[in-house]
């Protein structure tokens, strides 16, 4: 059961092994594109490729699916990136239903976990398997493999290398389910939880007031997706990657003043220090540099 990129290694990975998958679980078709034509997901294109049958229920809970589902009498479910599943879901196949999250478990419980990771400043992130119950992302752990998180990824540099990760995770997981020999260690409750909600055009507004250090953090937390934003005389800008000025402007400036020579830099200034805003997006064109933006666009600073 998955939907995007994410959940195709994994896939892959239980074919390659040579373990039956005897159906894939994913999201209706979508509206994508100028055309917006019905497109399916990463993970049915994945199934179809490999000739394995495709369910695809608008609702979990729907008399129809659950039926359908049910014929295909799995042992096991894999659940990859995917929505929160019914009990009745979930609790059908003979030992159950596991999940690949993309964290080290029982931190960074929720829908963005490789996004708060590197917001946080976090230097080391995993994957868990783990069993699901009731309560989202906290049922019984299988195993864990740990990732580092280098000073200059992004949540697009960590996915990819979790991706793969977590794609081994889910075979040895499988294997070992199949032997007969794996653990259950129940979570622990953390002193300090750290959540990873589910990020929204709100929660993603970079906040100057901030040390540089942190709104670093902060856009290479959040790029390439959902991407951090900011205002510039008033106008909205996708913010891409930001860097420590070399050599900044001779005055001080409120945090969230901006600067350009008109050339090649344009800055912002954070708390304690100016920040090169190195790629960005105006409103209707392409991403680029802040260089290539200067040389077709002339940026006012008020």
């Amino acid at each position: 059961m998955g939907t995007p990129d994410f959940a195709v290694a994994s896939l892959q990975a239980l074919l390659e092994a040579g373990r039956t998958v005897v159906a894939v679980v994913t999201a209706p078709d979508r509206p994508s594109g100028r055309g917006l034509q019905l497109t399916p997901s990463p993970v049915k294109q994945a199934a179809v490729a490999a000739g394995i049958p495709v369910l695809q229920p608008e609702k979990l809970r729907d008399p129809v699916f659950l039926e359908q589902l049910a014929s295909f009498q799995a042992d096991l479910q894999v659940v990859v990136a995917f929505r929160m599943l019914p009990e009745v879901v979930w609790a059908m196949p003979t030992i159950g239903t596991f999940n690949l999250h993309g964290s080290l478990l029982p931190q960074y419980r929720g829908a963005a976990p490789i996004n708060w990771a590197i917001i946080n400043g976090e230097t080391e992130t995993g994957v868990t398997t783990f069993f699901i119950e009731k309560e989202i992302d906290t049922g019984q752990m299988i195993f864990q493999d740990t990732e580092p998180i280098y000073p200059d990824d992004t949540a697009g540099t960590l996915h990819d290398r979790l991706m793969e990760r977590g794609a081994a995770l889910v075979v040895k997981t499988v294997l070992a389910i199949e032997a007969g020999e794996f653990p259950r260690i129940p979570q622990p409750n953390p002193a300090d939880p750290k959540p990873a909600p589910k990020l929204h055009r709100e929660t993603t507004q970079i906040d100057w007031n901030q040390p540089a250090r942190i709104v670093r953090n902060f856009v290479r937390g959040l790029s390439p997706y959902p991407t951090a934003w900011t205002l510039i005389n008033g106008k909205f800008f996708k913010i891409y990657a930001v860097s420590v000025a070399n050599e900044a402007p001779d005055f001080v400036g409120e945090p969230g003043v901006a600067f350009t020579d008109g050339k090649k830099k344009i800055m912002i200034r954070a708390a304690d220090e100016w920040l090169c805003v190195d790629v960005l997006q105006a409103e209707g064109k392409r991403r680029m540099t802040a260089e290539e933006f200067l040389r077709g666009n002339s940026l006012r600073i008020e």
